[in-house]
C-alpha cells in the first residue's frame, strides 16, 4: 500500500458507487482476474470529467472496456472515446460490453499495438488516459504530447507500483527492474518537460495528472 490501508479503506467507504451496469461489469472483471481502475482512481476520474468536460477522450489500454464505459457514463453528452487494445482475447469481450451498454456509437476500439497506432492518429484529445503496459509509458509520451491541445489533460495510472518506485532497483525483483527504471524515467520526464505541468498523487496505485501549457 502507498497510503495507510485503514485510511484508504475509509476513503473508499465514502464513495457513492456507480451505476448497476458498471458495478456488475467491475464484479465480472475481478472474478476473471482482469485489472480495473481502483475506487480512488474512479473518484479522481469522475472529478476530472466533470471539471474539464472533455468532448474527445483517448484511452491507451482498454482491457474489457470498463474504464472506457466508466468515462462514457460520466463524460458530457456527445463525448467521443477512442480506446486502444492489443490483447486479442480481451478485444471481443470489450466489444460485447460496449454493445451491452449501448455505447458502440460513442466508443471506437482500435486493435493493435499503441506504439504503432498512436503514430497514425491526428487531431487532438481533450483527455488522454494511460493505463497500459507500465514499461511503455515513457515510449508513448512524445506522441501523447503531440495529441494534446493547450489545456489538454493526461491522466496516468499505476505510476508508483505499490510503493516500489521509491526502492533501489536492486531491491526490486529482477523481472521488474526494467519497468521500475522506465517508470522513474517517465515520472522525471513529465515533471520536467516545459510543455507540461504535472502533479503526482499517491492514490490507488499512484496517478499523475499533466496539463499541456502553451
Amino acid at each position: 500500500m502507498i497510503v495507510d490501508e485503514r485510511m484508504s479503506a475509509f476513503i473508499d467507504s465514502l464513495d457513492p458507487g456507480n451505476t448497476p451496469f458498471l458495478n456488475e461489469l467491475e464484479r465480472e472483471a475481478k472474478e476473471n482476474n482482469v485489472p480495473v481502475i481502483r475506487t480512488q482512481m474512479q473518484s479522481l476520474m469522475k472529478f476530472l470529467l466533470v471539471m474539464s468536460r472533455p468532448m474527445s477522450i483517448l484511452e491507451i489500454g482498454c482491457a474489457v472496456g470498463f474504464s472506457a464505459l466508466f468515462m462514457s457514463e460520466y463524460a458530457p453528452e456527445g463525448c467521443r472515446i477512442t480506446t486502444i487494445e492489443k490483447y486479442e482475447k480481451r478485444i471481443p469481450v470489450a466489444r460485447e460490453n460496449f454493445k451491452r451498454a449501448g455505447r458502440e456509437e460513442s466508443i471506437t476500439l482500435l486493435e493493435g499495438d499503441a506504439a504503432d497506432i498512436l503514430k497514425t492518429l491526428t487531431g487532438t484529445y481533450d483527455l488522454i488516459f494511460m493505463d497500459a503496459a507500465k514499461g511503455q509509458y515513457i515510449h508513448f509520451l512524445p506522441e501523447l504530447i503531440r495529441l494534446m491541445p493547450k489545456g489538454g489533460l493526461l491522466l496516468s495510472d499505476n505510476v508508483l507500483q505499490d510503493g516500489d518506485i521509491i526502492e533501489s532497483r536492486f531491491a526490486v525483483t529482477r523481472r521488474n527492474r526494467t519497468i521500475h527504471s522506465r517508470m522513474r524515467e517517465y515520472l522525471f520526464e513529465i515533471k520536467h518537460d516545459p510543455r507540461l505541468e504535472t502533479v503526482i498523487l499517491p492514490l490507488g496505485d499512484g496517478a499523475t495528472i499533466s496539463v499541456k501549457k502553451e
